[in-house]
């Protein structure tokens, strides 16, 4: 059994993070780290995980924990990765990070976004955690870089017409919604029931979200040029879920058939990916709880443009499903392990 230890393990993504591994045949969690919850059970945290797990808590030093695990997850917030996960890798150990700290390979972006990198020399080596487009390249890292969850169901939505070229770049306008979890468990009035319950709202409008050079990383390299990008998000009344409304002008004349067949073409052998069939849409609703990223296709003939819609679960597909992906390949194992439960519903 892999032994797994979850830095972080009280946030949403973390609690994520142990009840599917609580699932996985070839693994075993023995290190399940928080700061405010020290000696008490994680199950006494979240009481759903009742019955599944009973890791208690711990916030030992960074060698300790080192010792007592073979494979790590570092689900904290950017700034505190970059000071856990060098001492990691000296230790010999496998990191997926689901923080923003890696995802960059230009460490003058991630410092114009975020703050200054303590360990930048790392940025070369990790490899961006988007399966479906890097699968080979995690297969045989040390250190994977766990995408954020807006520009999972962005990029996956984009890259067979930006391989393509069948999209002008220039026009693309990006209109993003989200679950409250999301925002993390953190008490903040802009998430409280009565601000969020019966209510729709944008927010870091006007270029200023920080998913924005990671997606502009990786649709530049599959268009083979840069690309800026106009996105905005939105904060939904829901607990789960991610959808993305993607627009831009069409650069070929191409029919909705021909679109269909070559994402076929591009995931009909990606498990995680279902193109929905022509005349229907992703709904949040339908990939609730699960690692499925669902796409949508439609042609606006007035206006010369193409719309993808996908949808993802946040917390799943968008963090801890996809980081225990990254973890199935970086191990040896069937890539689906672990993640084949068909989503909530209702």
């Amino acid at each position: 059994m892999l032994r797994i230890g979850i830095i972080g393990v009280s946030g949403y993504t973390g609690v994520e993070l142990a009840r599917i591994l609580s699932g996985h045949a070839e693994v075993e969690i023995t290190v399940a780290t928080s700061r405010q919850y020290e000696g008490k059970p994680l199950a006494d945290v979240y009481p759903s995980l009742r019955g599944c797990l009973d890791i208690v808590c711990d916030n030992p030093a960074g060698e300790e924990f080192a010792e007592r695990a073979d494979f790590f997850f570092t689900a904290v917030p950017h700034k505190t990765a970059m000071d856990i996960v060098p001492s990691l890798l000296a230790a010999g150990k496998k990191v997926v990070d689901l923080s923003a700290d890696y995802r960059l390979g230009d460490v003058a972006v991630y410092e114009q976004w975020y703050q200054p990198h303590s360990s930048s020399e790392l940025l070369a080596e990790a490899v961006y955690g988007l399966p479906e487009l890097y699968r080979n390249a995690i297969r045989q890292c040390r250190l994977a870089a766990n995408p954020g969850c807006y520009p999972t169901s962005v990029i996956l939505g984009l890259a067979p017409l930006l391989r393509e070229k069948l999209i002008d770049p220039d026009t693309l306008i990006i209109d993003s919604k989200s679950g409250t979890s999301g925002a993390g468990r953190s008490a903040s009035v802009a998430t409280l029931y009565c601000e969020v319950a019966d209510g729709f709202r944008p927010y870091k409008v006007g270029g200023i979200h920080r998913h924005i050079p990671e997606m502009e990383q990786e649709l530049s390299k599959l268009a083979g040029r840069g690309i800026t990008v106009s996105f905005t998000p939105h904060l939904l009344p829901v607990s789960r879920g991610i959808l993305s409304t993607m627009y831009a002008g069409l650069a070929a004349d191409i029919d909705l058939d021909a679109v269909h067949r070559l994402y076929r073409r591009t995931y009909d052998a990606e498990h995680f990916v279902r193109l929905c069939p022509k005349g229907c849409l992703p709904a949040t609703q339908h990939v609730r709880g699960s690692n499925f990223c669902d796409i949508g296709l439609a042609l606006d003939r007035r206006t010369g443009r193409i719309i993808v819609v996908s949808a993802i679960d946040n917390i799943v597909k968008g963090a801890a499903g996809q980081a225990v992906q990254n973890m199935n390949l970086m191990n040896g194992f069937p890539e689906t392990t672990g993640l084949t439960g068909a989503p909530f519903f209702p």
